[in-house]
């Protein structure tokens, strides 16, 4: 009888060991799922300003010819956002862009921006409702940031240099363009697969207080 105790106790314990190091293997396997999984981030280009480089000065008209000057005035951070009436993920994108204004109106400005045929440009903006945007027409503009694919964007932080760009797809990939500024990096995959360093340690001193 006590030897048959023993031996149940044994394989108990076994079962148990056997249960702890799955329980391991498992957590191993979400942490990596996970990195595969992880919100990605605009798709950062090498061409035009890098991030951090002052933002090229132009002043612009926008088609209802008011005066728009990028930078902003001092302390103002503009979000620049290219577009084009033909692209298809640009209008799938514009309730964001809405949702967006209104949510960080407190300390962001956002200004659309492509070039092309005027009238076009006007039939397209009052078609998605976009009156409450500043919308200027520039080649210039497009060929300072070295705009290649649509839609893409470029955050211009208060002190009127670039701290964020890239192609945007998605909700996530525009959203995570302020979230770049506020960690003080230069995108979002930056943050997540950079080795640890004390340059984090201070990052959410870059925020600006706004939620998404």
């Amino acid at each position: 009888m006590e030897t048959a105790l023993l031996i149940s106790n044994g394989l108990l314990w076994c079962a148990v060991l056997a249960l702890v190091a799955m329980v391991i293997a498992l957590a191993r396997q979400v942490g990596v799922l996970f990195e595969r999984v992880a919100p990605m981030g605009a798709l950062v280009t090498d061409s035009g300003p890098k991030v951090g480089e002052a933002a090229p000065a132009m002043a612009l008209r926008t088609i209802d010819s008011q005066a728009v000057q990028l930078p902003g005035a001092a302390g103002t951070n503009t979000l620049l956002f290219f577009l084009s009436p033909t692209c298809p993920v640009c209008k799938k994108l514009l309730p964001v862009l809405k949702s967006m204004q209104k949510a960080e109106s407190g300390w962001l400005r956002m200004v659309l921006a492509s070039d092309g045929d005027q009238p076009e440009h006007q039939a397209f903006r009052q078609e998605y409702g976009l009156t409450g945007f500043p919308y200027v027409l520039s080649a210039q503009l497009g060929m300072a940031y070295r705009v290649a694919r649509l839609p893409y964007a470029v955050l211009i932080d208060a002190s009127g240099n670039v701290s964020a760009k890239g192609l945007i797809n998605s909700r996530e990939q525009l959203e995570s363009l302020l979230t770049a500024q506020e960690l003080g990096v230069a995108s979002v995959q930056e943050f997540l697969y950079a080795p640890a360093s004390g340059e984090h340690a201070h990052a959410h001193g870059h925020a600006h207080g706004h939620t998404h």
